[in-house]
């Protein structure tokens, strides 16, 4: 029996938007890909995954992209991501390996001054149309910030799926760290911004990342090992990053959700575009 996968990877609210954009546009070319028999979900696509497996139709999810009035509640933050990759490299410098780094992140996190918890939460509560998790599998990646762990929720973790979310969502210095039994997490991007090894066994693996192909891998997870893995252990894999329009239309800050409505439409743009690939891949037979 063949079986599909589908990781949504991280990339602050133009990557939910995005991503929206990209799913819609495929199935305005009839590829649907939302049958997939696993999705993964980290960071902007922990929300996404948790939107598209709540019932509500793509295109209403669309809609909550474009239409103001529909829009989640976004705290507005200021990411200057040279500057915040500096910052990054400065903290992990020295560091004896990637565990390390890991909690070295994850330390920082707990120490910088943010908005409140509850306030995020609220904020992160705003993008979900149900607060239930779905009957089918999923699974939203964070990292426990005292250990630099991986951690993953599921729908039978007994984990609040809000607080999932938010957690796979802390960036770390922009965000605060979620409180879930006793433990604090950080963005699941720490691990890797797509934790794409997660669905190894699947047949064919499509990969939305909300970063520019071009963008070097961050030293604590690359997507090309990841999908080398794959690979090697027979999965046929297919990677849509951003093409040159919603790159644009994604701006120099992912957290501003101004820029949400244009890179939604060009997300959709993009789908569309890619239809036939992505349709060679998750229906081949056809």
């Amino acid at each position: 029996m063949t079986r599909r996968a589908l990781a949504l990877g991280g990339g602050g609210v133009a990557g939910i938007a995005w991503e929206t954009g990209v799913l819609a546009g495929l199935a305005d070319a009839g590829v649907d890909v939302l049958d997939a028999d696993l999705i993964v979900g980290t960071s902007a696509g922990s929300a996404v995954t948790a939107q598209v497996s709540s019932g509500l139709p793509l295109e209403d999810l669309f809609r909550r992209q474009i239409d103001p009035a529909l829009q989640a509640r976004e705290i507005p933050a200021e990411l200057d991501l040279t500057t915040y990759v500096a910052t990054l490299g400065d903290i992990m410098a020295g560091a004896e390996d990637v565990l390390e780094m890991r909690r070295r992140m994850g330390a920082w996190a707990l120490e910088v001054p943010t908005v409140p918890e509850k306030s995020r939460r609220d904020a992160v509560a705003s993008r979900l149309p149900s607060f239930a998790w779905p009957d089918r599998p999923i699974a939203i990646v964070a990292v426990d910030a005292a250990t630099g762990e991986r951690r993953i929720f599921d729908p039978d973790t007994g984990v609040d799926l809000v607080d999932a979310v938010a957690a796979s969502c802390a960036v770390p210095g922009i965000w605060p760290p979620v409180s879930i039994d006793g433990r604090r997490y950080v963005d699941g991007g720490v691990h890797s911004s797509e934790n794409a090894d997660l669905v190894v066994g699947h047949d064919h693996v499509l990969i939305l990342s909300p970063t520019p192909a071009e963008a070097p891998s961050p030293p604590w997870g690359g997507l090309k090992e990841e999908v080398d893995e794959l690979r090697h252990r027979g999965s046929t894999v297919l990677v849509v990053h951003p093409d040159e329009a919603s790159q644009s239309a994604m701006g120099p800050n992912p957290l501003d959700p101004s820029i949400r409505e244009a890179t939604a439409h060009a997300g959709r743009e993009q789908g569309r575009r890619e239809a036939d690939r992505v349709a060679d891949l998750w229906n081949p037979e056809n």
